[in-house]
């Protein structure tokens, strides 16, 4: 599958029909990194109490939010002391502070150094510099 913002995260940007809007440079948007328990359905899954079982390290809130014309940027990320099983995923979502209620945004598989397996040293986000940056609507 390649990187994409889900489908319910869209539905809601466009229809305002979540009970938590998401509003990506106040709220509190964290990146999780995931193993391949998880497997992505795009158009359905919606909270992030469908990836929580896959998470691998505690997911890291994005600093220096940006959405400048529909681009999504951030300062890069780094998860310190990562062990555990193989990462193939990264997941997007807002923290409402259950993972019940907080929305999935967006879905990336297609990153540089991804898949990697922690090794009990730290894993750092380099968030792409290109046009798309963390992800476009």
């Amino acid at each position: 599958m390649a990187n994409a913002v889900y489908g319910k995260c869209r539905e809601a940007w466009l229809l305002n029909n979540i009970a938590a809007p998401i509003d990506y440079d106040t709220d509190t948007i964290k990146v999780a990194l995931v193993t391949a328990g998880y497997t992505c359905t795009i158009d359905t899954d919606q909270y992030y109490s469908s990836v929580t079982a896959s998470v691998v390290a505690t997911p890291q809130t994005l600093a220096s939010k940006t959405g400048t014309l529909g681009v999504a940027d951030a300062a890069d990320n780094t998860f310190t002391a990562v062990t555990g099983a193989q990462v193939t995923h990264l997941v997007i979502y807002k923290d409402t502070g259950t993972a019940s209620t907080s929305p999935l945004i967006a879905h990336i598989d297609t990153a540089t150094n991804l898949p990697v397996t922690p090794n009990g040293g730290d894993i750092t986000i380099s968030w792409d510099n290109g046009t798309s940056k963390i992800f476009k609507i």
